[in-house]
């Protein structure tokens, strides 16, 4: 059977919305059949989605949906390119009448659009399926979200019954790579080896530019040509579960043996049992081979039953966050720096939890105890920005620590300038194993949920 090409235009909410041109054109430019995939989902993406809904019932997917599918809806129905993310969010339907509306303002025929939902655990059947198998502490506490990873059998599903479109809620980010490979191939749910093979393509696929050079790229010691032009990743699924990796046509980047290794170790707890809801995944024996320019093939992945359980993440409010920065430069301005931080902690008191930077100085391998701060002898930088960041339960407490930082504008030490303060809630989050039966996908087309 012929293989199935995959592009990825989008890695994570936010990301740019120039990148899927390129891929569709590639893709269109092959002749083969083809999918257009957008990861838009982070873990607290979604918290912050249900967030955006409960102050706007119509929002709640992704901000970025008409940016990211406005330039290339048209072409990818005219030539049969399904397009499958997760940009649905909090709001999957909403997501799809958004896209029915741009396709209308684009004078297109209403494409057919399928909505994969069951993940949102929110309500009352959800909390008490899952408020026993979390602390007791945080089982009392509201959830702003509550969802469980989905798999890729019911994307499959629905454009094995004609979707031109699917939108999902949460799927596991490889899922959207998967099932496009299941419908395309026709493989059955214990097929584990070819299973597990589409997942890695998904794998390698979910972060966009990762793959293609771009979290790879460290200048002299890992080049990467034009990476302001980077390309976003096709992977070539072949009919064994096999995949080739490369990008998309006259762009920037590099796909070598380096980049996909680096991406395929992404996030990966145990090499030998990465845990999907589809498929475990054995990466003893895959093996990682240079084809061609910017093509490597992926090859050796062993599939294993999938688990008897499904990851559930649950978001609930933690608090109150706040940060500020004021700067110090010149003769002595980290010691200047460093005696400010020590007016707000002493001012502050100990009933709130505070973080100490010296940037330019200490920040990145700091520590949230102030430890590091603490033992490392000062220096005689002249270029220093002060952050000092703080969690509380109240939010005045939070208030006042902005205001402690504000106020050193006036009561020194001295030279100090440039403050910004900002606040925001927190969100905690804790995850747990639910029964794979205790919250079914599935899949159901816009215009029959009118």
């Amino acid at each position: 059977m012929e293989s199935l090409f995959i592009g990825c235009a989008a890695g994570g909410s936010g990301d740019r919305t120039d990148a899927a041109a390129p891929i569709v054109a590639t893709l269109i430019a092959s002749g083969k059949p083809a999918v257009l995939i957008f990861e838009n989902l982070a873990e607290r993406t979604l918290a912050l989605a249900q967030l955006a809904r409960q102050a706007d019932p119509a929002k709640g997917y992704e901000p970025l949906l008409e940016a990211q599918l406005r330039p290339i809806l048209r072409d990818c129905v005219r030539h049969g390119i399904a397009i499958v993310s997760n940009l649905g969010a909090a709001n999957p339907r909403g997501a799809a009448e958004h896209v029915q509306r741009l396709a209308a303002e684009l004078g297109m025929p209403s494409p057919r659009i399928a909505i994969v939902e069951g993940d949102d655990l929110r309500g009352d059947a959800g909390a008490a399926l899952l408020k026993p198998l979390l602390p007791e502490a945080l089982a009392r506490k509201p959830f702003v979200s509550a969802n469980v990873y989905q798999g890729a059998f019911e994307i499959a599903e629905a454009l094995g019954a004609g979707a031109q479109i699917v939108i999902t809620g949460r799927v596991v980010d490889s899922a959207l790579a998967l099932g496009p490979a299941i419908a395309h191939f026709g493989w059955g749910r214990e097929e584990w080896d070819r299973l597990a093979g589409a997942t890695m393509a998904g794998h390698l696929l979910e972060c966009g530019a990762q793959v293609t050079g771009g979290y790879f790229a460290d200048p002299g010691l890992k080049d990467v040509p034009d990476l302001a032009g980077v390309g976003y990743p096709i992977v070539e699924i072949l009919a064994n579960g096999d995949c080739i990796v490369g990008k998309a046509a006259n762009t920037g980047g590099l796909v070598d043996v380096r980049t996909v290794k680096e991406q395929l170790l992404y996030e990966i707890h145990d090499p030998h049992a990465y845990l999907t809801p589809d498929v475990s995944v054995d990466l003893g024996e895959a093996s990682v081979t240079q084809v061609g320019p910017d093509r490597v093939k992926l090859s050796g992945v062993i599939g294993r039953p999938r688990p008897a359980t499904l990851k559930a993440l649950v978001f609930h409010e933690g608090g109150w966050f706040g940060e500020a920065e004021i700067s110090y430069a010149g003769p002595n301005a980290e010691a200047r720096a460093r005696l400010a931080a020590d007016v707000v902690r002493q001012r502050m008191g100990t009933d709130i939890q505070l973080r100490f930077d010296l940037i330019g100085v200490l920040s990145i391998f700091g520590d949230d105890r102030g430890r590091a701060l603490a033992e490392q002898p000062p220096g005689d930088a002249q270029d220093v920005r002060l952050r000092v960041a703080g969690t509380h339960a109240a939010e005045g407490e939070i208030d006042r620590l902005l205001r402690e930082v504000y106020s050193l504008w006036l009561c020194g030490p001295a030279g100090g300038g440039g403050v910004r303060t900002a606040k925001r809630q927190r969100l905690s989050n804790v995850s747990c194993l639910i029964p794979r039966d205790a919250a079914p996908a599935r899949f159901a087309f816009l215009e029959a949920l009118a």
